[in-house]
């Protein structure tokens, strides 16, 4: 499936070395402002370049085909694409007969018979930049209810986070979310990437503002669907939500979420209710629903796959081979990772929020003017 979504559906297309990757947001409700430099600032933030990523050289400039006019969305879909500028095609004729290992090679080949060898084709993370600009459009919509996102890099191999600085991560070359661990976190992967090799890493997305009764109680459970946004992530091997797979280790004592009456009231469908919970062992979501508690979402990164060693494979005819890699590559894909994290927890959201318009009959009298 190449489609992501409900209300709001993100389609994406295109390949690593093709002629450009692109989208199709259907869904965003009209008359929202867009300031195209918004959503540049976001693509700005995930394109490769640097020391602690892939040195391919991408501007990364969206272009807009449709759904904007006058600078307001039409409610018409969003057409959009990103051209490839910098393909290094040659640096993979080598392999266009051999799996990569750890790459997703040998199960396109068994599905398809075929498969785009140029750089990983439709399952690189290039593809990814379509999600970023999605998001940010998404976000658009979010700020009007005063919902936002944030993610930041608390581990990276074993070194990781103690405390969590949000605002910290946002000026983070690698987006470290402990100033504390900030260098050592940078002198791993280094370290991996001048052997030639690579190193795994997980992101923290923390949700703020969403106002409780988001998701549907069965098949569209909020937490599902976030799961699955950050699972569709290339190099994405595991997904916590709140406390995760430590809540198994707990007793019921320990892991509940007691209450208590406050004076801040939690937005609802029906208003607001004033209470307030003493821990967030939940992660913000109870029943697939929001409790309108902060959403924690933890996302696992696997090493890169792609690393300068030689490798152990076989070829399409099941011939052993060797793997040996050329190109240029990320050490640390939850670097960049952290950015489509942000993305997609957007869309995940936002689809919830407008999939919720119509969950009651007052809503639907409110929006149509009736008493």
């Amino acid at each position: 499936m190449n489609t992501f979504g409900e209300r709001l559906r993100l389609s994406t297309f295109g390949e690593s070395h093709g002629t450009a990757i692109g989208g199709v947001l259907d869904g965003l409700p009209a008359g929202l402002e867009i300031e195209i430099s918004n959503i540049q600032s976001e693509l700005d933030r995930r394109k490769p370049g640097g020391k602690y990523a892939t040195p391919r050289k991408e501007a990364d400039e969206i272009e807009i085909l449709s759904g904007i006019f006058d600078g307001r969305s039409t409610g018409a879909p969003i057409g959009f694409i990103i051209r490839n500028a910098n393909q290094h095609s040659k640096d993979y004729e080598n392999l266009k007969d051999i799996f990569r290992p750890a790459h997703a090679d040998f199960s396109y080949f068994a599905k398809y018979g075929l498969r785009d060898y140029r750089g990983g084709g439709r399952a690189s993370a290039r593809e990814t930049a379509v999600r970023v600009a999605a998001g940010a459009f998404a976000q658009i919509l979010l700020n009007h209810f005063k919902i936002s996102v944030k993610s930041g890099i608390c581990g990276v191999g074993e070194i990781y986070a103690e405390n969590l600085d949000f605002d910290f991560a946002q000026n983070s070359e690698i987006f470290a979310l402990d100033p504390a661990v900030e260098s050592a976190q940078k002198e791993l992967i280094l370290s991996v990437k001048n052997a030639g090799d690579s190193i795994g890493g997980y992101v923290l997305t923390r949700v703020t503002g969403v106002p409780a009764g988001l998701g549907e109680p069965l098949y569209g459970k909020l937490d599902a669907a976030l799961a699955g946004a950050m699972m569709g992530i290339n190099g994405v091997k595991a997904v916590q939500i709140g406390a995760g797979v430590k809540a198994s280790t707990l007793k019921g004592s320990e892991n509940n979420d007691f209450m208590c009456a406050s004076n801040d009231a939690i937005r609802t469908n029906g208003g607001k209710i004033g209470a307030n919970f003493a821990s967030n062992n939940a992660g913000g979501i109870l029943g697939g629903i929001s409790s309108g508690t902060p959403i924690e979402i933890t996302t696992h990164f696997k090493p890169t796959p792609s690393i300068f060693m030689a490798q152990r494979s076989v070829d399409v005819r099941g011939t052993d081979a060797v793997c040996e890699l050329r190109g240029r590559h990320d050490p640390c894909i939850a670097v960049r990772g952290s950015v489509v994290a942000t993305a997609m927890a957007r869309l995940a959201i936002a689809d919830a929020l407008l999939l919720n318009a119509s969950a009651t009959l007052g809503n639907l009298k409110r929006i149509y003017g009736e008493d």
